[in-house]
Protein backbone atom coordinates (compact mmCIF):
# COMPACT_ATOMS: atom_id res chain seq x y z
CA UNK A 1 0.00 0.00 0.00
CA UNK A 2 0.93 3.53 -0.95
CA UNK A 3 0.37 6.71 1.70
CA UNK A 4 1.28 10.10 1.22
CA UNK A 5 0.70 13.21 3.02
CA UNK A 6 -0.63 16.31 1.83
CA UNK A 7 -1.95 19.69 2.87
CA UNK A 8 -5.53 20.69 3.47
CA UNK A 9 -6.28 24.45 4.83
CA UNK A 10 -2.91 24.36 5.60
CA UNK A 11 -2.77 21.01 7.83
CA UNK A 12 -1.28 17.72 6.57
CA UNK A 13 -3.32 14.99 5.81
CA UNK A 14 -2.76 10.96 5.41
CA UNK A 15 -4.44 9.52 1.79
CA UNK A 16 -3.54 6.27 0.36
CA UNK A 17 -3.10 6.09 -3.51
CA UNK A 18 -5.41 4.51 -5.87
CA UNK A 19 -3.24 4.51 -9.00
CA UNK A 20 -2.63 8.25 -9.54
CA UNK A 21 -5.36 9.38 -7.18
CA UNK A 22 -5.47 10.14 -3.81
CA UNK A 23 -8.36 8.61 -0.93
CA UNK A 24 -8.20 10.44 2.25
CA UNK A 25 -7.43 8.60 5.52
CA UNK A 26 -6.72 10.21 8.04
CA UNK A 27 -5.02 13.30 9.66
CA UNK A 28 -1.00 13.25 10.86
CA UNK A 29 0.77 10.22 10.21
CA UNK A 30 2.80 10.28 13.39
CA UNK A 31 -0.30 11.13 15.77
CA UNK A 32 -2.00 8.03 13.65
CA UNK A 33 0.91 5.36 14.65
CA UNK A 34 1.35 6.48 18.05
CA UNK A 35 -2.47 6.01 18.46
CA UNK A 36 -1.97 2.42 17.40
CA UNK A 37 -4.13 3.02 14.22
CA UNK A 38 -4.01 0.03 11.55
CA UNK A 39 -3.63 2.46 9.03
CA UNK A 40 -3.02 -0.74 6.44
CA UNK A 41 -7.17 -1.51 7.25
CA UNK A 42 -8.00 2.13 7.43
CA UNK A 43 -6.02 2.47 3.87
CA UNK A 44 -8.02 -1.12 2.73
CA UNK A 45 -10.94 0.47 4.16
CA UNK A 46 -10.79 3.79 2.13
CA UNK A 47 -9.94 2.29 -1.14
CA UNK A 48 -13.23 0.59 -0.57
CA UNK A 49 -15.34 3.82 -0.05
CA UNK A 50 -17.01 6.04 -2.49
CA UNK A 51 -14.96 8.71 -1.00
CA UNK A 52 -14.15 11.69 -3.33
CA UNK A 53 -10.79 11.00 -5.00
CA UNK A 54 -8.42 13.75 -5.86
CA UNK A 55 -5.21 13.37 -8.64
CA UNK A 56 -1.92 13.26 -6.54
CA UNK A 57 -0.46 15.43 -9.11
CA UNK A 58 -2.65 18.48 -8.67
CA UNK A 59 -1.87 18.24 -4.18
CA UNK A 60 0.43 20.56 -2.28
CA UNK A 61 2.19 17.92 -0.56
CA UNK A 62 4.27 17.71 3.30
CA UNK A 63 7.00 15.60 4.28
CA UNK A 64 5.34 12.43 4.67
CA UNK A 65 6.11 12.90 9.02
CA UNK A 66 6.08 16.84 8.98
CA UNK A 67 7.17 16.50 12.69
CA UNK A 68 9.17 13.28 13.33
CA UNK A 69 10.23 12.57 17.22
CA UNK A 70 13.33 11.80 15.92
CA UNK A 71 15.38 12.21 12.45
CA UNK A 72 18.14 9.84 12.74
CA UNK A 73 20.13 10.13 9.67
CA UNK A 74 23.51 7.32 8.61
CA UNK A 75 26.93 9.09 6.70
CA UNK A 76 29.42 6.70 4.87
CA UNK A 77 26.76 4.08 5.08
CA UNK A 78 27.98 2.86 1.29
CA UNK A 79 31.48 1.54 0.92
CA UNK A 80 32.02 3.17 -2.31
CA UNK A 81 30.99 6.56 -1.28
CA UNK A 82 33.05 6.31 2.53
CA UNK A 83 35.88 5.79 -0.64
CA UNK A 84 35.31 8.24 -2.77
CA UNK A 85 35.63 10.59 0.17
CA UNK A 86 38.76 9.45 1.39
CA UNK A 87 37.84 6.89 4.65
CA UNK A 88 37.96 3.17 4.64
CA UNK A 89 34.82 1.56 5.86
CA UNK A 90 33.56 2.37 9.46
CA UNK A 91 33.52 0.44 12.13
CA UNK A 92 30.17 1.80 13.51
CA UNK A 93 27.22 3.70 11.66
CA UNK A 94 28.19 7.70 11.14
CA UNK A 95 25.00 8.54 13.03
CA UNK A 96 23.94 12.09 13.15
CA UNK A 97 20.80 13.98 13.72
CA UNK A 98 17.97 16.38 11.61
CA UNK A 99 15.76 18.67 12.71
CA UNK A 100 11.79 19.10 11.80
CA UNK A 101 13.04 22.22 10.22
CA UNK A 102 14.79 20.89 7.93
CA UNK A 103 12.37 19.34 5.48
CA UNK A 104 10.92 19.69 2.43
CA UNK A 105 8.19 17.94 0.81
CA UNK A 106 8.27 17.04 -2.81
CA UNK A 107 7.90 19.88 -5.04
CA UNK A 108 9.22 22.28 -2.86
CA UNK A 109 12.26 23.96 -3.40
CA UNK A 110 15.53 22.91 -2.01
CA UNK A 111 17.31 26.36 -0.94
CA UNK A 112 20.82 27.11 -1.54
CA UNK A 113 22.16 29.51 1.70
CA UNK A 114 22.98 32.65 0.93
CA UNK A 115 26.25 31.74 3.21
CA UNK A 116 27.52 29.28 1.26
CA UNK A 117 27.09 27.94 -2.29
CA UNK A 118 28.66 23.85 -1.59
CA UNK A 119 24.79 23.04 -1.96
CA UNK A 120 25.21 19.14 -2.62
CA UNK A 121 22.20 16.00 -3.12
CA UNK A 122 22.44 12.75 -1.48
CA UNK A 123 20.10 9.72 -2.90
CA UNK A 124 18.58 7.98 0.09
CA UNK A 125 16.35 5.21 1.71
CA UNK A 126 14.46 6.11 4.14
CA UNK A 127 12.24 4.33 6.72
CA UNK A 128 9.32 5.34 8.94
CA UNK A 129 8.80 3.55 12.51
CA UNK A 130 5.31 2.20 12.67
CA UNK A 131 5.50 0.88 16.49
CA UNK A 132 8.06 1.04 19.45
CA UNK A 133 11.10 -0.34 19.37
CA UNK A 134 12.55 -2.18 22.63
CA UNK A 135 15.35 -1.48 23.86
CA UNK A 136 18.31 -4.31 22.63
CA UNK A 137 16.14 -5.53 19.68
CA UNK A 138 17.65 -8.93 17.88
CA UNK A 139 18.28 -7.71 14.13
CA UNK A 140 15.48 -11.20 13.59
CA UNK A 141 12.52 -8.58 15.29
CA UNK A 142 13.69 -5.75 14.41
CA UNK A 143 12.31 -5.37 10.70
CA UNK A 144 8.70 -5.93 12.06
CA UNK A 145 8.69 -2.25 13.66
CA UNK A 146 9.08 -0.63 10.10
CA UNK A 147 5.62 0.87 8.79
CA UNK A 148 7.30 1.77 5.50
CA UNK A 149 10.20 3.12 3.08
CA UNK A 150 10.48 6.02 0.65
CA UNK A 151 12.73 8.35 -0.53
CA UNK A 152 14.82 11.17 1.23
CA UNK A 153 17.70 13.80 -0.52
CA UNK A 154 20.06 14.44 2.40
CA UNK A 155 20.83 18.02 0.69
CA UNK A 156 24.11 19.29 2.95
CA UNK A 157 25.93 22.57 3.28
CA UNK A 158 29.33 21.18 2.99
CA UNK A 159 31.58 23.99 4.09
CA UNK A 160 29.77 24.20 7.04
CA UNK A 161 29.41 20.24 7.66
CA UNK A 162 33.46 20.10 7.33
CA UNK A 163 33.82 23.51 9.92
CA UNK A 164 33.30 20.84 13.18
CA UNK A 165 34.18 17.50 13.93
CA UNK A 166 30.38 16.25 13.86
CA UNK A 167 27.93 16.69 10.73
CA UNK A 168 24.66 18.39 12.30
CA UNK A 169 25.27 21.70 11.21
CA UNK A 170 25.98 21.10 7.42
CA UNK A 171 22.88 19.34 7.57
CA UNK A 172 20.04 21.05 9.29
CA UNK A 173 20.02 24.36 6.76
CA UNK A 174 15.99 24.81 6.19
CA UNK A 175 14.43 22.96 3.53
CA UNK A 176 17.66 20.71 2.87
CA UNK A 177 15.47 17.50 3.68
CA UNK A 178 13.62 16.45 0.37
CA UNK A 179 11.22 13.35 2.11
CA UNK A 180 8.46 11.88 -0.11
CA UNK A 181 6.43 11.88 -1.95
CA UNK A 182 4.77 8.26 -1.07
CA UNK A 183 5.66 5.79 1.61
CA UNK A 184 5.45 2.25 0.45
CA UNK A 185 4.18 0.14 3.03
CA UNK A 186 7.00 -2.89 4.24
CA UNK A 187 4.85 -5.60 3.30
CA UNK A 188 5.27 -4.75 -0.73
CA UNK A 189 9.04 -4.68 -0.44
CA UNK A 190 12.19 -7.12 0.13
CA UNK A 191 12.69 -7.73 4.12
CA UNK A 192 14.80 -4.35 4.70
CA UNK A 193 14.47 -2.74 1.73
CA UNK A 194 17.11 -4.60 0.00
CA UNK A 195 17.92 -5.34 -3.57
CA UNK A 196 16.95 -1.87 -5.16
CA UNK A 197 18.15 0.63 -7.13
CA UNK A 198 18.46 4.00 -5.65
CA UNK A 199 19.56 7.33 -8.08
CA UNK A 200 20.14 10.27 -7.82
CA UNK A 201 20.04 13.15 -11.18
CA UNK A 202 20.65 16.51 -11.63
CA UNK A 203 19.03 18.13 -14.53
CA UNK A 204 18.72 15.01 -15.85
CA UNK A 205 22.19 13.92 -15.67
CA UNK A 206 23.01 10.62 -13.67
CA UNK A 207 24.83 11.45 -10.84
CA UNK A 208 24.46 7.96 -8.51
CA UNK A 209 23.40 4.51 -8.99
CA UNK A 210 23.87 2.33 -6.90
CA UNK A 211 21.47 -0.69 -4.90
CA UNK A 212 19.85 -1.24 -1.38
CA UNK A 213 21.70 -4.42 -0.69
CA UNK A 214 25.32 -2.15 -1.23
CA UNK A 215 24.66 -0.45 2.71
CA UNK A 216 26.97 -1.56 5.15
CA UNK A 217 24.66 -1.74 7.51
CA UNK A 218 21.35 -2.85 6.68
CA UNK A 219 17.93 -1.57 7.73
CA UNK A 220 17.41 -4.58 10.28
CA UNK A 221 20.85 -4.15 11.90
CA UNK A 222 20.59 -0.03 12.26
CA UNK A 223 17.25 -0.43 13.90
CA UNK A 224 19.43 -3.25 16.26
CA UNK A 225 22.25 -0.89 17.16
CA UNK A 226 20.08 1.95 17.60
CA UNK A 227 17.91 0.38 19.97
CA UNK A 228 21.26 -0.57 22.42
CA UNK A 229 20.91 3.66 22.74
CA UNK A 230 17.28 4.69 22.41
CA UNK A 231 13.82 3.95 22.25
CA UNK A 232 12.42 3.99 18.91
CA UNK A 233 9.10 5.71 18.41
CA UNK A 234 6.27 5.41 16.16
CA UNK A 235 6.52 8.10 13.53
CA UNK A 236 10.44 8.35 14.18
CA UNK A 237 12.81 8.50 10.40
CA UNK A 238 15.73 7.03 9.55
CA UNK A 239 17.77 7.78 6.30
CA UNK A 240 20.05 4.97 5.51
CA UNK A 241 22.81 6.77 3.55
CA UNK A 242 24.29 7.44 0.36
CA UNK A 243 25.95 5.57 -2.65
CA UNK A 244 29.03 7.29 -4.12
CA UNK A 245 28.80 10.09 -6.69
CA UNK A 246 27.77 13.28 -4.81
CA UNK A 247 29.13 16.90 -5.92
CA UNK A 248 32.02 17.14 -3.83
CA UNK A 249 33.42 14.25 -5.16
CA UNK A 250 33.74 15.09 -8.80
CA UNK A 251 36.75 16.50 -9.90
CA UNK A 252 35.88 19.58 -11.03
CA UNK A 253 32.70 19.59 -7.95
CA UNK A 254 29.21 19.76 -8.65
CA UNK A 255 27.38 21.94 -6.52
CA UNK A 256 23.86 22.45 -7.00
CA UNK A 257 22.49 25.91 -8.04
CA UNK A 258 19.37 27.93 -8.90
CA UNK A 259 17.17 26.48 -11.44
CA UNK A 260 18.62 22.96 -10.97
CA UNK A 261 16.07 20.16 -10.36
CA UNK A 262 17.36 16.90 -8.18
CA UNK A 263 15.90 13.93 -8.62
CA UNK A 264 15.60 10.45 -5.83
CA UNK A 265 14.15 7.51 -7.67
CA UNK A 266 14.33 3.98 -5.67
CA UNK A 267 12.70 0.99 -7.65
CA UNK A 268 9.31 0.33 -6.57
CA UNK A 269 9.09 3.35 -4.48
CA UNK A 270 9.21 6.32 -6.13
CA UNK A 271 11.00 9.47 -7.20
CA UNK A 272 11.64 12.74 -5.06
CA UNK A 273 11.75 15.62 -6.96
CA UNK A 274 13.15 18.79 -5.59
CA UNK A 275 13.89 22.12 -7.75
CA UNK A 276 16.64 24.44 -6.49
CA UNK A 277 16.34 28.07 -5.50
CA UNK A 278 18.10 30.50 -3.83
CA UNK A 279 17.71 31.72 0.12
CA UNK A 280 15.47 34.87 -0.42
Amino acid sequence: MRFTTYLKDGQPHVGVLDGALVVPVTSDLRRALEAGTDLLAAGRAALASDAPRVPLAELTLAPLVPEPGKIICLGLNYFDHAKEGGREKPEYPWFFYRGKSSLLSHGAAGVVPRVSAKFDYEAELALVIGTKVPRHVSQADALKHVFGYTCFNDMSVRDYQKRTPQWTIGKNFDATGGFGPVLVTADELAPGATGLTIQSRLNGQMMQHATTSDMIWGVAETISLLSECMTLEPGDVIAMGTPAGVGQARTPPVWMKAGDVIEVEIERIGTLVNPISNEA
